[in-house]
């Protein structure tokens, strides 16, 4: 291996990623056009040698830092001069850094801390401009006629000591018009007076500071401010956007965004730095946005950018890490790795933003991040895909494709954490909404517990295992240990959205209203421009908090985009008449109704009985003051009618009803004297058993109603029936005309 000292420049394309998300193949081209008309005829010219190009950059070897740098320059300068068709925005700028080192040649290849240094270095030109090493300024100081400005010694990465840095002026003007003053001063007939030279300076220098400062004009300088849409944290501030997939294939966007998503996640868990949700990064990407646009809506500091490209077995990643208001870029890196590899790549990337970023980690945040979320990335790639399809408030399609890829993930690595604690999320759900079209009530409870426990077993420090764990002690009524569990999230993963969201959930719903809006406030400042889901979750948050000018706009977004989500609705209409607009309370009173027109105050009160007592008193005047009626379709039974104990007793012991539902499904159902029931209609079978209490009857199936005893009336009927029904059994879940078959034997 040969090891010789030479001077090295590398040139790199300024905002890559997002001028190829502009238009990729407009960018490629445009590279290539600046490269084989520009880049290869200098260097060429200043006996240069290309080492390799990459897809947004070149390093080249030359033996003299002189002509690396004239080189440089005569790329700078006429590239100013090419025009290119597209906004401004979608042109090409190039970054170039000079060093001279010591380098090692392998092949046709070069390493070592001399093109470690000017590629660090790279990073700290300006766009359009060129950055040189303090060693390469010392050779070309006298030899190259422009002004050069000192940056001072900075700390880069594969170096040891501080490197001197200074940016070249390419100003032609400014320099030209100092060598002609300096041909004007020495053709002056007292060139070789001093005294009359220091004289003379002295007036010219006194009128030109008067005419800049103008005192009488009362001017004031200001620096540009950019306006952020969020004050920073007090901590460093991260966005992760969206990786660009630079494949060709869109079979790869998954793999770009499931890598953004790791990041984002792995992140997530260092306590030391804040990072934007997941959901807010894609939902700001714009073609047109800038580094410092997206920075300025998302209020952070430093974002990280990329791209992806997989080719076969070889995976080729570009990343930076740049610090959005100046444009600089602290760090850069570019892999060329085995597909095998990106959990390494993954590792590296956050060990380079933690160091950058000055980040001291615990040792818990160190074990963290070194555990893998599985070794198949087969398994991975299906995970990904299920986070893809969102868990909060999602439908029974999305649900359904959300599981089967957890599924998946599960088949193939069985000690997948992640994918466990996925269906456990979606499970949990199902569970507290009564979501009967995928499982039962029990079924649900019981997947949800046993998914939860096993990713946990599996990473104790999972934090939607623990947001989980902290829905169905809640719904459970173990109220002190589910805010432990949602508490216990949020420091397993101190910037996930999610577990701040659910924290603040129990929190308004157990009496601590101030806690929860302060934590939900956090939840939306982790997910500026969160999913409609979780603007949904946000919205009940602030109305249960009777904060309802922040409740409405969240619910009003949301809505929407869940055109099939009951609670989106519900909370809507509550939180117009709790706000007392009459008016728009009953439009979405009227909205509810029309899509599930069985909704009812009985049914609400039984699928919340594990709230407090205050809270759903709260929820249930408001629903009835949108215009929620008490049973389903809004049925009044007189009381003369209602059936008594007595009636009941008779109506039931072995008999067996028959007749219809409100929604016209023929049914028929048999009571026996032990206290079991049987149901059956033409899509629903199911058992279950009863009991009367009073004047009602009460009943329990499995999977409705979270497993509890709901108690309905029954009622004479005296509205014509084509089938002679003589009663109508209203219960919180239907409403239903029979009559009553001979005895059963």
């Amino acid at each position: 291996m040969e090891r010789r000292l030479a001077a090295i420049l590398i040139a790199d394309v300024v905002g890559y990623t997002r001028l190829s998300q502009i238009d990729e193949e407009r960018t490629r081209a445009q590279f290539q056009a600046v490269l084989h008309g520009l880049f290869l005829p200098a260097i060429r010219e200043h006996r240069g040698r290309v080492v390799k190009t990459t897809g947004d950059g070149l390093l080249v070897e030359f033996r003299s830092v002189v002509d690396a740098l004239r080189c440089a320059i005569q790329v700078q300068k006429q590239k100013g001069d090419w025009i290119f068709s597209g906004s401004p925005e979608a042109r090409m700028a190039f970054r170039i850094g000079i060093n001279i080192g010591d380098i090692l040649v392998e092949g046709d290849d070069i390493h070592g801390d001399g093109v470690n240094i000017a590629q660090r270095i790279e990073t700290m030109a300006e766009p359009g401009g060129i950055a040189i090493s303090g060693s390469a300024y010392e050779q070309v100081k006298s030899k190259v006629l422009v002004d050069y400005v000192a940056l001072g010694a900075r700390r880069v990465k594969g170096g040891g000591e501080p490197v001197r840095v200074y940016h070249v002026r390419l100003d032609e003007v400014a320099r030209s018009s100092v060598l002609r003053y300096i041909s004007w001063w020495r053709s002056l007939p007292w060139h070789s007076h001093p005294w009359r030279a220091v004289a003379f300076f002295s007036c010219l220098l006194a009128v030109a500071v008067t005419a800049w400062w103008q005192p009488w004009s009362g001017r004031q300088f200001e620096q540009p401010v950019v306006r952020l849409a969020y004050p920073l944290p007090e901590k460093p501030s991260v966005a992760v956007l969206p990786f660009i997939n630079v494949s060709g294939e869109e079979a790869q966007d998954h793999l770009a965004e499931g890598l953004t998503d790791d990041l984002i996640t792995e992140l997530s868990k260092v306590s030391g730095v804040f990072v934007i949700a997941r959901h807010s990064v894609f939902a700001v990407r714009s073609a047109s946005a800038t580094v410092q646009d997206i920075a300025a809506r998302l209020g952070v500091q430093y974002v990280l950018e990329g791209t992806l490209q997989r080719d076969g077995a070889r995976l080729r990643i570009n990343v930076k890490l740049i610090e959005a208001m100046t444009g600089l870029s602290l760090w850069g890196e570019r892999y060329d790795r085995q597909y095998s590899d990106l959990f390494a790549v993954q590792d590296d990337v956050i060990g380079k933003i933690i160091s950058a970023l000055s980040i001291k980690l615990s040792r818990g945040e160190q074990t963290q991040l070194a555990r893998m979320p599985t070794e198949s990335l087969e398994a991975y790639d299906h995970y990904m895909r299920a986070e893809h399809e969102g868990l909060i408030y999602g439908d029974v399609n999305s649900y359904r494709r959300t599981l089967s890829f957890y599924q998946k993930a599960i088949d193939l690595d069985p000690g997948f954490a992640g994918a466990h604690a996925g269906i456990a999320r979606v499970a949990v759900d199902v569970w507290r909404n009564d979501y009967n079209f995928l499982w039962s009530a029990a079924v649900a409870r019981k997947i949800a517990y046993d998914a939860a426990g096993q990713a946990l077993k599996l990473d104790p420090l999972n934090a939607r295992a623990h947001t989980v764990l902290a829905l169905l002690q809640w719904v459970d009524g173990r109220q002190a240990e589910a805010l432990e569990s949602a508490r216990t999230a949020i420091a397993a993963q101190p910037n996930d959205a999610e577990a701040y969201g659910t924290l603040a959930l129990l929190q308004v719903h157990t009496g601590d209203r101030d806690q929860g809006l302060a934590n939900i406030k956090s939840a939306l400042r982790l997910d500026p421009s969160p999913a409609a889901g979780f603007q949904l979750l946000g919205g009940i948050v602030f109305y249960m908090a009777r904060d309802n000018e922040r409740a409405i706009p969240l619910i009003e977004n949301a809505a929407p985009l869940l055109p099939r989500t009951e609670p989106a609705r519900e909370y809507l209409a509550a939180a117009y008449a709790s706000g007392g607009n009459k008016v728009r309370a009953a439009e979405e009173a009227a909205n509810l109704l029309t899509l599930f027109p069985e909704s009812n105050l009985t049914y609400y009160s039984y699928l919340y009985d594990y709230w407090t007592r205050q809270e759903l008193d709260y929820h249930l005047a408001a629903l009835e003051a949108a215009g929620i009626p008490k049973w389903p379709f809004g049925y009044k039974g007189d009381e003369r009618d209602r059936l008594t104990e007595m009636d009941l007793r008779n109506l039931i012991d072995s008999r067996t009803w028959s007749g219809r539902n409100r929604n016209g499904t023929q049914f028929v159902q048999y009571f026996d004297r032990s206290g079991k029931t049987a149901y059956r209609s033409a899509n629903v079978s199911i058992t279950g058993v009863f009991e009367i209490q009073g004047y009602r009857l009460c009943e329990r199936f499995d999977g409705y109603f979270l497993d509890r005893l709901v108690c309905g009336e029954v009622y004479r009927n005296h509205e014509n029936d084509e089938n002679g029904a003589t009663f109508v059994h209203v219960t919180p879940r239907s409403l239903q005309v029979f009559s009553v078959s001979s005895e059963s034997r």
